[in-house]
């Protein structure tokens, strides 16, 4: 299991540190496979296998990694819209865990979901105003002007008071997860669980959408946990970043140190992967990149040890048979910020170059052709 890591800067006398929003202590969701007859188990899939993190109040947590590590699954255990094997979620010193479901409908006031796919998660048989209405109603909110209401929402999220009259149908796929949005934040949440809320999008909807969120959380003081696959968005709009493979958690780190420095070797080979519009040469005049060998194993039937080591191009022998903790890395520590990797050998792997540079190098071409665009 690993420790609980901290999303924050060390407390000082002038400034201490605001209570976590959100604390997660050993989560675990293990899915049944059952076969048979009588379905009989024969065994689980392992979709979550011992989460720890910590979220504040107005933090984005980047939850990333590739298809099928878990990510998904994390979000809706933290709101309880699957139930936990195992674990403790503590949302503002409450336990999740132990509400009913009346108290847990209640608590969910304060958080919320924003879906992948802003179609389906969209009722198509009612208006826009109706869906929106829906969790006023529900919480027994804004009783008597709810129109009201639902104007204020469309206005927030840049879309027209008129827009409640139409369906879902009717929107471009941009304006359905403005929607989504807007239905997220009517019941005015403190948290918000993004579950690849840009991914279905187009990338200049994509940057319209994330822009809506930052604004949103500096107006309203949200707190995100983004979850996706593209991690230039997760370096724009995070605060810290957790990357996750077969269910664990593998590094955790601040924006900054983890994009300039990883240390993990899954980390490593995820931003080798991430295209940049002026990639630096070696010396043979190829690009380097890290590629990893082999197939991501099953979540059913997980490696012993590091779940890693069967694609690490570092394992050895320990690998496979000690399950590595997350450790703080001294330099974080030192410098005050927060960087923990899961990895029994991470000292001795050289810290790969910055990946998404902040400054690309000037390209005259590009710059003519995005001034013919302009003109």
């Amino acid at each position: 299991m690993n420790p609980p890591a901290t999303a924050a800067v060390p407390a000082t006398a002038a400034s201490p540190l605001p209570q976590p929003l959100l604390q997660v202590r050993g989560l675990v969701k293990h899915f049944p496979i059952r076969r048979g007859l009588f379905g009989r188990v024969q065994g689980q899939v392992r979709a979550v296998d011992g989460v720890d993190l910590t979220l504040r109040e107005r933090e984005t947590l980047g939850v990333v990694g590739e298809s099928g590590c878990g990510k998904s699954t994390l979000g809706r255990a933290l709101l309880r819209l699957i139930e936990p094997s195992a674990g403790q979620v503590l949302f503002d010193g409450t336990d999740l865990g132990t509400l009913d479901a009346a108290a847990l409908r209640s608590q969910r006031r304060a958080m919320q979901i924003i879906f992948q796919d802003p179609f389906s998660s969209l009722n198509p048989r009612m208006t826009v105003g109706r869906i929106l209405a829906e969790p006023l109603r529900l919480h027994g909110l804004h009783r008597g002007r709810e129109g009201e209401r639902v104007a204020e929402l469309l206005r927030t999220v840049g879309l027209a008071p008129e827009h409640a009259l139409r369906y879902p149908h009717e929107f471009s796929g941009g304006q359905r997860q403005r929607i989504g949005i807007a239905r997220a934040l009517a019941v005015e949440p403190r948290l918000v669980v993004c579950d690849e809320a840009v991914s279905a999008l187009d990338v200049s909807v994509q940057a319209q959408v994330v822009n809506l969120l930052q604004d949103l959380q500096q107006r309203l003081g949200l707190a995100y946990v983004f979850i996706a696959h593209d991690l230039a968005v997760v370096r724009h709009i995070a605060t810290h970043v957790a990357v996750m493979y077969l269910g664990r958690i593998v590094e955790w780190a601040d924006k900054r140190t983890l994009f300039a420095a990883p240390r993990h070797p899954y980390t490593q080979a995820l931003l080798a992967a991430i295209p940049v519009p002026e990639p630096p040469r070696a010396a043979g005049g190829a690009r380097t990149r890290l590629l990893l060998a082999g197939d991501v194993p099953s979540p059913a039937k997980p490696p012993p040890g590091c779940r890693f080591h069967t694609r690490c191009p570092h394992a050895r022998p320990r690998c496979a048979e000690d399950s590595p903790a997350l450790q703080a890395t001294l330099e974080a520590a030192a410098a005050g910020a927060t960087h923990a990797v899961a990895c029994h050998f991470w000292r001795e792997i050289e810290p790969a170059a910055a990946a998404l540079p902040e400054a690309a190098p000037a390209n005259p071409r590009l710059e003519r052709l995005q001034a013919a665009f302009r003109d």
